[in-house]
């Protein structure tokens, strides 16, 4: 079995290799997803729950996650009812550090009125508090904090609500964006993705072997730092292992992309970029007068799977990242015509556990010429660093056009950079958005978020032989 950071990853992983060991066999019948649980909960002492009776119950919602395919929502990410009641309730309280100062600063400090002290001891009374936090900051002892549940914390565009009744979390479909923050933060598991991994699996099964269609994987440059050990090469080996056709890189997808986005942009004189599709439902959801800024550019992973089913009619693709946002992407957007379906690292090593397949024990496939930008694009700030060699390799002067990047590291800074925008005040000519901090290799479907990862990412650029110019002539796409 695989490291896991959390014990939450472990579960999932548990139950997503037991689903893709039955879509294999093709016996996903009712009778055995049903006896999943107590396959994976036998009998005996609870480990997480009050008993392993509520601890089947949460499996059970996984197995019915697990096998969604994006049936119950819109953007992919859904609450587990019975897993979301183990969290305090948000709002203002005074902890156990009061000591019922005489001074009573936080009671004299409330503009409402809402706090006495009873027993030596403040209290809050919630019909009275407003939550404008001026306690907070008056207590001498630092006793009284605002409790804020980690899916909610986690949330930028404020889509996690939680229901006045039973007090469980809910997704506004409306706000959500589908990063899947909520999904990483949430302590208790009580949040996932909804998985194509049975979609996935039948694909390859009815292929025949690859002789009635060809099924091809795409994968993320973030890959490299999913394995410290391993090269990538062994990774691609186990995909043809599971089935696949043909791995190829997103890395050529995002050579692509920086062309086409960089001559956009000289030509605009300003753009977003188009790449994260979070940040793009981000912008068209609470910026909406700013959309038409949005690259008109595919994502890498569209572009490249596009190019595949140029040449290769038969071809089905599957893209293979860290994103969970990319499931909506090919659900819900122009993409859809170019990706059949989106997997994330974590389903990718449940179909090796599934097939017993290890990465570690496959040789080293050689990898087809990229550039670094390309790979780049894992990072945040690789994305305006790939565009400006475009432009460099497009033969743009500066003194034509220079290009001068804002980063939004995380939709925090996005709505900053966004916001700035909006009124008129961005210096910058391109804004590089995404939802995640640190960029792709903070991706909440990851394997690992290891504090290495942008050195183990670095030597995987410098393994890159390319240009940019020479990944977009392979494909046909210079003038």
């Amino acid at each position: 079995m695989p490291f896991f950071e959390t014990s939450v990853q472990e579960i999932k992983y548990k139950v997503l290799k037991k689903v893709a060991e039955l879509a294999y066999e093709d016996q996903l019948l009712p009778e055995n997803m049903l006896s999943i649980p107590e396959e994976i909960i036998p009998e005996g002492k609870p480990t997480m729950r009050c008993c392993i009776y509520k601890e089947r119950a949460i499996i059970n919602q996984r197995v019915s996650a697990a096998i969604g395919g994006g049936g119950h929502s819109r953007r992919n990410v859904r609450v587990l009812p019975i897993a979301c009641d183990e969290c305090p309730i948000d709002g203002i309280q005074v902890t156990h550090s009061c000591h019922g100062c005489i001074a009573r600063y936080c009671a004299n400090t409330c503009p409402k009125g809402a706090i006495s002290i009873v027993n030596l001891r403040a209290q809050i009374d919630k019909t009275k508090c407003v939550e404008c936090g001026a306690c907070l900051s008056a207590c001498s002892y630092s006793a009284i904090v605002r409790v804020v549940r980690p899916c909610v914390e986690a949330c930028k565009t404020r889509a996690i609500e939680i229901d006045p009744d039973s007090r469980k979390a809910r997704i506004n479909e409306e706000k959500c964006v589908s990063c899947g923050a909520c999904v990483y933060r949430c302590p208790f598991g009580a949040i996932t993705d909804e998985s194509y991994i049975t979609d996935v699996i039948r694909l390859i099964r009815e292929s025949d072997n690859n002789r009635k269609y060809h099924v091809y994987a795409i994968i993320a440059p973030s890959v490299a730092t999913q394995y410290p050990k391993l090269q990538v090469g062994q990774l691609v080996t186990a995909l043809v292992k599971l089935g696949f056709y043909f791995v190829a890189e997103a890395a050529e997808g995002a050579d692509l992309t920086a062309w086409q986005e960089a001559g956009e942009l000289a030509e605009k004189g300003f753009l977003t970029s188009s790449c994260c599709p979070a940040f793009v439902s981000f912008v068209e959801q609470e910026f909406p007068n700013l959309k038409n800024y949005v690259s008109h550019t595919l994502s890498p992973m569209a572009a490249i799977a596009q190019r595949l089913k140029e040449k290769d009619p038969t071809a089905k693709v599957v893209f293979i990242g860290p994103c969970i946002a990319k499931k909506s992407e090919a659900m819900n957007t122009r993409a859809g015509e170019f990706v059949d379906y989106s997997l994330t690292f974590e389903e990718m090593q449940a179909m090796f556990g599934a097939k017993g397949v290890e990465p570690a024990e496959c040789e080293n496939a050689d990898m087809r010429s990229v550039s670094p930008y390309g790979r780049g694009f894992a990072r945040c700030g690789g994305l305006a660093e790939a565009v400006r060699e475009a432009l460099n390799e497009q033969g743009v002067s500066e003194d034509k056009f220079k290009l001068d990047p804002a980063i939004g590291d995380g939709l925090a800074e996005c709505r900053k950079l966004l916001t700035i925008t909006r009124s008129g005040k961005l210096r910058q000519n391109f804004i590089e958005g995404m939802a995640c901090v640190g960029g792709c290799v903070g991706g909440p479907a990851s394997l690992t978020h290891n504090p290495r990862a942008l050195a183990q990412l670095d030597r995987h650029k410098k393994e890159a032989t390319g240009t940019i110019q020479s990944t977009v002539q392979e494909h046909g796409n210079v003038d």
